[in-house]
């Protein structure tokens, strides 16, 4: 029987920066990680991903992103990234595993993978927000000729049909999507709310140099700030430039939210219509915890009840969720700061 002090379930940034403070406690561990390769979930996203966070707003505990602080990464240098910090402090990471369920036997945790059965007093689950791409039910409703793609789908132009591309969703990914194939072809960019826009760069400083100064990135949940930060939509950052003139050229439309699709047409709320025949759905992801059989674990909507990671189960916690803490707990930079006040809970 394989028992372990603590068993981890995700080896993505979570996973891995909680790996550093348990291995820095001496604590018998092991990261269960359902991908072949660490830093597969990053590897797997568009091709032209770049984060909007700079390397030095990025790094795990105790390793430096590689390369100049000050400048952007892709997707594919943050999947390096990961598996040298996995490397460099040789965490134990199970590749290629799956949970099929994690259940409580007596007083320990019985966790079933997809060839063997795993044991410990404490899990974390570090599985992180991107789960099941969501993609609305009006697109039940669309002709089959039209090609819908979920960005989680989607990796470059070649996917897609000749024609005009429908991006819907207001998130930095869909932005940055709509952007690119707006130099090639006729975009229509549908934003469910209203955001705002921010540079990535003031006076050639990282604006995340000013958010930290400020205290945005540190603000807690409970706070004024912070809870004033949560009742609004994330901002994109960038691309204010590059939409404000493809939208000028006409090459980019900007439309309020898609309410209802026939056929191949989109209705918008402001009553306009296009005909489209590409759908690159940028409408995010839902948690999806079908495997956990713990009860008290979730709540009516499937969503993780805990106080900072931690929950009412003895001995079960998550880590790596959006606002687990600050707003920094979405990010790779941040949430380190949570893996290590969880490590010393545990």
């Amino acid at each position: 029987m394989k028992e372990f002090d603590v068993i981890v379930i995700g080896g993505g940034q979570a996973g891995l920066a909680l790996g550093y403070a348990l291995k820095r406690k001496n604590r018998r561990f092991v990261i269960l990680e359902q991908h072949t390769r660490i830093g597969d979930s990053w590897r797997q996203r568009y091709d032209s991903l770049v984060l909007f966070t700079p390397r030095k707003h990025n790094q795990l505990p105790g390793l430096a992103f590689p390369g100049e602080p000050n400048t952007l990464p892709n997707k594919d240098e943050a999947a390096e990234y990961l598996e040298l910090y996995a490397k460099h402090f040789e965490l134990p990471v199970m590749l290629g595993t799956t949970v099929m369920e994690l259940s409580k036997v007596d007083f320990s945790f019985q966790i079933r993978t997809q060839d063997s059965l795993l044991y410990a007093k404490q899990v974390v689950i570090a599985t992180g927000p991107f789960h099941t791409p969501f993609i609305p039910a009006i697109a039940n409703s669309l002709n089959h000729t039209v090609n819908q793609l979920h960005t989680s789908q989607y990796k470059n132009e070649s996917q897609l049909i000749d024609g005009t591309v429908l991006v819907v969703g207001s998130g930095n990914s869909g932005a940055q999507i709509a952007v690119e194939l707006a130099a090639h072809r006729p975009v229509i960019f549908s934003q469910g709310e209203s955001r705002s826009y921010l540079p990535i760069f003031i006076f050639g400083k990282p604006i995340f140099d000013y958010m930290k100064i400020l205290g945005l990135l540190d603000a807690h949940h409970s706070t004024w700030l912070g809870k004033k930060m949560r009742s609004s939509p994330d901002p994109i950052f960038g691309y204010k430039k590059q939409v404000r003139e493809l939208s000028r050229t006409g090459a980019l439309r900007l439309v309020p939210r898609a309410l209802q699709m026939n056929g191949n047409t989109a209705t918008f709320a402001d009553g306009t219509q296009a005909t489209v025949n590409n759908i690159l759905w940028a409408t995010g992801f839902r948690p999806n915890y079908d495997w956990l059989n713990v009860p008290n674990a979730l709540d009516s909507h499937g969503r993780p009840i805990h106080q900072r990671g931690i929950t009412k189960v003895p001995g079960l916690s998550f880590l790596g969720l959006p606002w687990q803490h600050t707003r920094g707990s979405a990010l790779m930079g941040g949430v380190g700061n949570d893996a290590l006040y969880l490590a010393e809970h545990l």
